[in-house]
């Protein structure tokens, strides 16, 4: 179920909304039960053959929790960590280790082709994060209920943001409708909603169509010619950035429906004046979860400049691997790590620049690397960097004007949360955005409606 669909938004939803404000008026403590019983129907809903996989791999993680703080025996934890992993690895990755496999001569395995469950990167995540940090002693037990309903909250198990388990779990015990601000929160939240939806059918499903054909021919083995380069290029830096913020609005706002505060997950990342910059501005929750459970624990710059250039490195060869189960996804992870490392370089060399030089070259490294993220294959990636190096025919029909105002929009606005929260309450707010929803689910039924990029993660 996808929040850019009519079952979404005019079936599921509401309804989903008046089952738990019942719930939550007049038997409070069917709240968190009726949450997660909406969250799996949710969840349920693309492929009803892997809710017990989640069921499972929630109650499983729940009952090894539950028994090393009964027997304190520490070889549990790693121990479902690598279960966790290990499951994930199944699923996502078998045909790529295959593919590696098959670059051997006389090697010939078969692709096991198995379907990847959605979301599953990001609900073995959370098990991870809450699983390292009772094993530190930093995180409590839970009952089944709400640990479930931390795994599985129906806004974030497709595709984040990553939430700590501190960050949410002291907030299900909450009444969110009595609060004195509930109905201001509600209206914040549909105004979320609202803004992430425009996000995704205004700039990233058109940004789509001037994307997805020159990715598609350069795959073919067709050649990309210098405009066509620039424009999917350039359009894919924004089609990303307007369809994973997109959903990453639509999520806070959803959340907040239901009386819930998840953590911001953009902060105008393409204003960025250095890559370190960049990534604490983008896929922001993801950005420390590699922090605080691969950098950190890899060393970190605790133990010398080698040890962190290396850490840097395996962190985001890691993260980009996590992205996608292809060569491709590792060289853009990898080039990422190569950038940051230069950064600690240049700042260990004590050479600092303007920062308009800075933006403008973290700039240039992020679009180029997009490239990487989103071809299919070296091959692919090829045929577009030659035409962005000019090492093709110029071509013509760049459409620059759409991807112009995208760029504006991204670069020089603010972040939806701080804009929806710096907007006074009043009627003709609300009448505004009233209209805007009829517009959007007008054109949702009228356009091309695509999936969200990073529920394929």
């Amino acid at each position: 179920m996808l929040f850019n669909s009519f079952v979404f938004l005019l079936g599921f939803l509401p309804a989903a909304l008046v089952l738990h404000g019942l719930a939550e008026r007049f038997r409070p403590d069917w709240r968190l039960p009726v949450l997660l019983a909406l969250s799996f129907v949710f969840y349920g809903w693309w492929d009803a053959r892997f809710v017990p996989l989640l069921a499972v791999s929630i109650l499983v993680n729940w009952l090894v929790a539950r028994a090393f703080l009964a027997s304190g025996r520490r070889w549990l934890i790693p121990a479902a960590i690598a279960g966790n992993l290990a499951t994930l690895g199944l699923f996502k990755y078998l045909n790529f280790f295959a593919d590696l496999a098959n670059m051997v001569p006389g090697a010939a395995l078969a692709h096991p082709d198995w379907v990847l469950p959605l979301g599953i990167s990001f609900f073995t995540f959370h098990h991870v994060m809450y699983l390292t940090d009772l094993r530190a002693g930093r995180a409590p037990a839970y009952g089944l209920t709400k640990y479930a309903l931390y795994i599985a909250f129906f806004p974030q198990v497709l595709a984040g943001p990553l939430v700590r388990w501190s960050e949410v779990m002291h907030q299900f015990d909450e009444r969110p409708y009595a609060r004195p601000d509930a109905a201001e929160r509600f209206g914040r939240g549909l105004m979320l909603l609202c803004v992430g939806l425009a996000k995704k059918v205004f700039f990233g499903d058109p940004l789509a169509g001037y994307v997805n054909p020159v990715f598609q021919a350069a795959a073919a083995g067709k050649v990309v010619t210098v405009a066509e380069a620039w424009q999917a290029t350039l359009g894919f830096t924004f089609q990303i950035y307007f369809d994973f913020s997109g959903y990453t609005d639509m999520a806070l706002g959803i959340a907040l429906l239901f009386g819930i505060v998840l953590p911001q997950n953009f902060d105008v990342p393409y204003r960025a004046a250095s890559l370190s910059d960049f990534w604490r501005r983008w896929h922001m929750t993801l950005s420390r979860f590699l922090r605080d459970y691969l950098y950190i624990p890899m060393g970190g710059n605790r133990h010398g400049l080698p040890v962190q250039l290396g850490a840097l490195l395996a962190t985001m060869t890691l993260g980009g691997l996590w992205h996608g189960a292809g060569l491709t996804f590792v060289a853009w992870g990898a080039a990422h790590g190569l950038g940051l490392g230069a950064g600690v370089l240049t700042r260990r060399a004590g050479i600092r620049m303007p920062r308009l030089l800075g933006w403008a070259l973290t700039a240039l490294f992020v679009v180029m690397t997009w490239v990487l993220f989103r071809a299919t294959s070296f091959e692919a990636a090829l045929a577009v960097f030659k035409g962005l190096f000019g090492l093709a025919p110029m071509g013509s029909g760049f459409k620059w004007k759409t991807i112009l105002v995208a760029a504006l929009v991204a670069m020089l606005g603010p972040t939806a949360w701080a804009a929806v929260h710096r907007l006074p309450p009043s009627r003709w707010l609300a009448a505004g955005f009233a209209v805007l929803f009829v517009v959007l689910v007008l054109k949702i039924g009228d356009d091309a409606n695509y999936d969200f990029i990073y529920f394929q993660f």
